[in-house]
């Protein structure tokens, strides 16, 4: 059993990937996408995304990184990957799967689940650039408008070569509805012999048993539920029956001092609130604090607001000058 941390476009980035780990239970994480266009990124680019890889491609907490490309021209992506692997990372990760109108118009992620031939093209291009021993893997949705071709871009990244996939198992048209097609992942584990990771809808320690049950896979990949409860990967593996409680929610307390001492580090005082609220907007599924501290952060515009704020609910030792 495995419990992989879901590369989350403008959600999870270093900061959160680190704060997430470190609460213990996940195998690996993925990062957030790199577009691959008409050229090779240089190093920097990398590693501005994933500063994980300038320490041997984990997080603090000593949790594996996996970068993720996502384009859809398959010598480009293989001329980045065998650049990124000179950086070490855990694996290479090739995202199908993203949904946005603005990746999808320029054809990438979700969009290219139209085009079997050229999944396989680019898992092709990129497994034969890059070292036998570094994994390559991809995320997939399971279709654009429908399942119709589920199967065939799973058995086109495998005859590709990839070492795992990823289903999340939604269509690009469902969005991030709460869709469930698990039974989805259970007909592609059955059309393909690589190892499956089973994606979406996992909010619950309830949701991951059905997921697992439904998907037949022994492989869970945890999302936007592990944000909204940042225990949960730790809940998961302990086979916890209680939902988070007053005692979970002092130990998330300082995972929030932690991650917005990181924020405050790494972006302007005026763009940290925003960081903060995103978070503290999805915890409020798991946690009625949440929702508490989220109404005392609602007006506040400035990283010395926040600051103020969280020292007055003991969160922060005192507060920061203002910057």
């Amino acid at each position: 059993m495995k419990l992989v941390l879901a590369p989350m476009e403008g959600l999870a980035d270093d900061v959160l990937r680190g704060v997430l780990t470190r609460a213990g239970g996940y195998d690996w994480c993925v990062t957030e996408f790199i577009r691959v266009t008409d050229s090779v990124l240089p190093l920097r680019c990398y590693t501005k995304l994933s500063p994980e890889l300038r320490h041997g491609a984990r997080t603090e907490a000593g949790t594996p990184v996996r970068v993720q490309l996502l384009g859809n021209d398959p010598t480009m992506l293989a001329a980045n990957a065998v650049q990124l692997a000179l950086l070490r990372p855990f694996g290479i990760d090739l995202n199908f799967g993203c949904p946005t109108p603005l990746v999808n118009r320029h054809r990438g992620g979700a969009a290219l689940l139209a085009e079997p031939e050229l999944l396989h093209a680019i898992a092709r291009a990129v497994r034969t650039a890059v070292p036998a021993g570094l994994p390559v893997t991809a995320k997939m949705r399971l279709g654009i408008d429908d399942t119709s071709k589920a199967v065939d871009c799973a058995q086109a990244l495998e005859a590709g070569g990839i070492d795992e996939l990823v289903v999340h198992a939604r269509t690009k048209a469902d969005g991030y509805k709460p869709v469930r097609r698990w039974e989805w992942v259970a007909q592609i584990r059955r059309a393909v012999r690589l190892p499956l990771i089973a994606n979406g809808e996992v909010w619950t320690l309830d949701d991951y048993r059905a997921i697992r049950a439904a998907s037949g896979c022994d492989d869970v990949m945890l999302g936007r539920g592990a944000v909204a409860d940042p225990l949960l990967a730790r809940r998961i593996r302990g086979g916890a029956e209680t939902a988070p409680n007053a005692d979970d929610w002092r130990e998330v307390e300082n995972m929030l001092a932690r991650f917005w001492t990181g924020v405050r580090q790494k972006v302007l005082p005026a763009q940290a609130p925003g960081r903060l609220k995103q978070w503290l907007g999805l915890m409020q599924r798991s946690y009625p604090q949440a929702e508490d501290l989220f109404r005392a952060v609602r007006e506040a515009r400035h990283g010395a607001e926040i600051d103020a704020i969280l020292a007055a609910e003991g969160i922060l030792a005192a507060p920061r000058a203002a910057a």
